[in-house]
């Protein structure tokens, strides 16, 4: 493998491009418009515009990045996340064209990208399952007579769902009609496919994840657990590794049940499984994300292994160096979605020039940003500007660096997600381990309290008489135009 053509942008094209080079593998960008001036753009050994200014202009476009790829002689693709990451028909567009995909097969993608499709195949190997439907339903009296079978609360999913995109928690029968027509209208306009399914809606869940990695000659490992229970609107925004619930016996029992959904589909490369584990620390099976995640520097920090260099590694025909036996859990990581929202207004988007732009640093501390001073932050694509990742040798060292990591971390120009970040490492709950994917819900009212700013916070708060804040965004601002806040979801790629 010689030269990589990175069909992403932002923080993971980089991430991606920076372990290429360690590997002395040439890479090559393509970028749109808003993204000329980009930092994986400056970084790449070849760089090749493909124009446009939404996703479906640029990134989403598979014919015109297979044909640079093409043009620039590269063997080898990688699709990061979002995009066309998890795009079987892609996968065959590249192998088509005798140009390596690093990732899994078409059919592996196929296979897990549908919902309903992985859940036949968890139930065929006794994997564990929420109680549900195992097809789309048809009707919204066949909901209520499934629904009346599992009980209330239940959960209609898209069946090609992803980023909480297709989802409706419906509490009883007077809602359901309503929800389940919100959840096709939803999955058709995202997903192109209106199937939904029903769930049992599992009360105070956590979400769990492993990590898994396979070889082309049989060769698998786990690499442990993720925590990625803090979420607004289903999507992360906290992760961490190790979590705290988890005692070894349930973890190897998850890792090898990750393991054993990952090689029914003949999966390789790098994936990841994801579970919910009810208060009784019972597990079932979600749905497998067939990439890379976004949350995966926390996996690489406590384990050492570097997972992209994985990828290329499985992708170049190579068996893996290591066994079970050989990983093990060194330290804790937290890993926080600096997106630029507004978490005291909804975490309604926030865009704007980043006017200051300053990442803290220091032993302990990574930040993986797609993003420099003076740049704008636009509303075509996701609005993640990076990811703050701390490491430390216990989570209460993890916490204090992330804690140091977040009051260095200077951002003016949008709002962002870091003082609900605060807030998150400040509360009790989450101090003390004791909390699900209601955290959110149950905590955070939409507004930071000012009982958690420190006094030189509260004066600058004070003092305040413009609409341009300084350092920290701790004041409520109006909320953006709908105009804007519309086409911001309609252009976006969450992956």
């Amino acid at each position: 493998m010689n030269k990589i053509l990175v069909a992403n942008r932002g923080e993971i094209a980089l991430r991606i491009m920076r372990t290429a080079k360690e590997m002395d593998i040439k890479t090559v960008a393509v970028f749109s418009d808003p993204d000329r001036n980009a930092p994986h753009v400056l970084f790449a050994d070849e760089s090749v515009a493909i124009g446009g200014t939404t996703s479906a202009e640029s990134y989403l476009i598979m014919d015109k990045i297979i044909e640079v790829a093409k043009e620039r002689g590269c063997d080898s693709i990688h699709p990061g996340y979002g995009f066309l990451s998890e795009n079987p028909e892609f996968v065959k567009k590249v192998e088509g064209n005798n140009i390596t995909f690093i990732g899994p097969s078409a059919e592996a993608i196929f296979l897990m990208g549908s919902k309903l499709e992985a859940k036949k195949l968890a139930k065929k190997h006794n994997i564990p399952l929420v109680p549900g439907t195992e097809s789309a339903i048809e009707s919204v009296s066949e909901a209520k007579e499934i629904a009346s079978k599992i009980g209330f609360p239940i959960l209609i999913k898209a069946s090609a769902g992803g980023g909480g995109k297709g989802m409706r928690v419906v509490k009883n029968a007077d809602e359901l009609e309503s929800q389940m027509e919100r959840a096709v209208s939803e999955a058709v306009s995202s997903f192109g496919d209106g199937s939904v399914f029903i769930e049992r809606y599992v009360l105070n869940p956590r979400h769990i994840e492993i990590q898994v990695l396979l070889d082309k000659h049989g060769n698998g490992v786990h690499l442990f657990e993720r925590e990625c229970s803090i979420q607004r609107r289903h999507q992360k925004v906290v992760e961490e590794a190790p979590s705290v619930v988890l005692s070894e016996e349930l973890r190897k029992e998850m890792g090898e049940c990750a393991l054993r959904i990952s090689r029914a589909c003949n999966y390789v490369g790098v994936g990841t499984v994801e579970f919910l584990l009810d208060d009784k620390n019972r597990y079932y099976f979600l749905e497998m994300n067939t990439r890379l995640q976004v949350e995966h520097p926390v996996t690489e920090l406590i384990t050492g292994v570097d997972l992209v260099r994985q990828q290329i590694n499985v992708a170049r025909n190579e068996k893996l160096a290591f066994s079970q036996n050989d990983l093990s859990i060194n330290g804790h990581a937290i890993e926080f979605r600096v997106y630029a929202e507004d978490s005291n207004n909804g975490f309604l988007p926030s865009t704007g020039t980043l006017k200051t732009y300053v990442e803290p640093n220091g032993n302990g501390v990574r930040v993986d940003s797609g993003y420099k001073e003076g740049m704008e932050i636009p509303i075509y694509y996701d609005p993640m500007i990076s990811k703050l990742v701390c490491y430390g040798a216990t989570r209460e060292e993890a916490i204090a660096k992330s804690k140091r990591a977040i009051a260095e971390y200077k951002i003016n120009g949008v709002e962002t997600t870091l003082p609900f970040c605060e807030f998150v490492l400040n509360h009790n709950s989450f101090k003390k381990g004791d909390f699900d994917t209601n955290f959110v819900n149950n905590y955070f009212e939409g507004k930071i309290p000012e009982l958690l700013l420190t006094e030189q916070e509260r004066n600058i708060v004070a003092v305040i008489t413009s609409g341009d804040l300084l350092e920290k965004k701790v004041v409520q601002i109006q909320p953006e135009l709908e105009n804007s806040v519309s086409n911001w979801k309609r252009n976006r790629s969450t992956p």
